[in-house]
């Protein structure tokens, strides 16, 4: 059975790569390239066809602004099939925005340090994987630099996101407690996305009223950081995106030496990580909770929920072991029971749970890789090992979905997976995952 899921892994890999040299996330929903997504379809690729997973990470990188942002979509094609589509964001008012391609003037989980060292991990030919990362390091160095230069006000070593697609975790319930903070007008425009899933397992009209604001407000200024950390109703401190930045920082800092690199930047890197770890674990945890949980700089309050990125610090080695043993405990309490997969994206002890709503409750399989490395990592090795099982298990009984449902009797006759079907991260991390003991 894993041998055929194997195969099919790839099948669907090779048939979402583009003739531009970049993989949609899934056909029809996604058409386009998105910088998360690239990172983790790269290192599915590195495992059977490294010139891919290359090609993946230059696209992507190439696509890179001058002040080193790298924006959450890449419009390489015109397409009309998604909706806000490149006319509406225009990036173009950056003023130091690509020429190259029209893209999102927002950016997504800073994934490519860590993506270039596991790429190195998976490849046959060191040297040549090496040679690689020296061409693209740089690039991913300027990337860390920007978000400390721009999207750290308070020089805490913590950066912010402006919009909720920033995190990643589009409609998360954690969102829910901004847009009351919010009333923006209604929006006049045709969804793209409920055309190809059904409209229940989608963000509402409303919620959508809420992002298109957040962007217009930037719109309004330019994309310029300092004036949306001054004036966007959107500004949060999110662990899941500060854990990868992290996590890629340490990855920069070992892959400069191997490569014999920079020794100032692989300083400022350290004195970064350093900040970063140290404002993670004072300001993010919540000890009543036993978890990390996200912080909003706009208003200057926690936002106290548990979600699946509450433990997403195990995966960038941010908790101490004694902190590692309360989030883990907390995550099989809450999240673990014998009824359920792991690892719902959303508390499902909570009123917001909803195991079929995007990220307000499914289980995401990009989510779970890390969650079991992070595990692994800190000698949890059993939850790991469940950790990995679920994942196959879901992908086995329902295919490369984009999410799944985590409790394991769904009441209905015919369960299925949601979202995208043959998704790219589900297929390219399915395959690392059974590489990874």
């Amino acid at each position: 059975m894993k041998e055929d899921l194997y195969k099919k892994a790839i099948a669907v890999l090779d048939a979402n790569f583009q003739d531009g040299g970049f993989t949609i996330p899934s056909a029809g929903l996604y058409p386009f390239q998105w910088k998360w997504d690239s990172g983790f379809i790269a290192i599915g690729f590195a495992h059977y066809d490294v010139e891919k997973a290359k090609t993946e990470m230059r696209t992507l990188l190439d696509a890179q602004w001058k002040n080193g942002f790298i924006p959450h979509i890449v419009f390489h094609t015109e397409n009309d099939s998604y909706f806000p589509g490149a006319d509406f964001h225009q990036s173009e008012l950056h003023p130091l925005s690509s020429k190259k391609y029209r893209s999102t003037g927002m950016t997504q989980p800073p994934v490519t340090g860590f993506v270039l060292q596991e790429m190195h991990r998976i490849a046959d030919d060191k040297k040549d994987m090496l040679n690689f990362i020296k061409e693209e390091i740089d690039k991913v160095y300027a990337n860390h630099e920007y978000f400390y230069k721009n999207r750290d006000p308070q020089d805490e070593g913590l950066v912010y996101i402006y919009h909720n697609w920033e995190s990643g975790t589009d409609n998360s319930p954690v969102w829910d407690d901004i847009w009351k903070t919010m009333n923006p007008p209604e929006y006049d425009f045709v969804r793209k996305d409920t055309t190809h899933v059904d409209a229940s397992q989608r963000p509402s009209k409303r919620e959508y009223d809420h992002y298109l604001h957040i962007i217009d407000i930037a719109k309004q200024n330019n994309y310029n950081d300092a004036k949306i950390a001054e004036l966007s109703p959107f500004l949060v401190q999110d662990p899941l995106f500060n854990a990868m930045l992290i996590k890629s920082n340490q990855a920069l800092i070992d892959l400069y030496i191997q490569i014999g690199g920079n020794e100032e930047r692989i300083k400022n890197i350290i004195k970064w990580q350093s900040k970063s770890i140290k404002s993670f674990n004072d300001k993010l945890f919540d000890a009543d909770l036993g978890a990390y949980v996200h912080y909003d700089l706009r208003n200057e309050k926690p936002i106290r929920h548990i979600t699946s990125s509450s433990f997403s610090p195990l995966f960038a080695n941010i908790p101490s072991p004694e902190r590692a043993d309360v989030l883990v405990n907390t995550m099989m309490d809450k999240f673990g029971g014998e009824d359920k997969y792991l690892c719902a994206s959303f508390d499902p002890t909570n009123d917001r749970f909803n195991p079929r709503k995007y990220w307000r409750g499914p289980v995401w399989i990009n989510m779970n890789w890390m969650l079991f490395l992070g595990l692994k990592n800190y000698g949890f090795t059993d939850v790991a090992a469940r950790m990995k099982q679920d994942s196959i298990e879901l992908i086995e009984k329902y295919g490369f979905y984009e999410y799944f449902d985590c409790r394991k009797d769904t009441g209905d006759e015919n369960p299925t997976g949601y979202g995208g079907n043959n998704f790219s991260w589900s297929a390219a991390l399915f395959i690392d995952m059974v590489n990874t003991d």
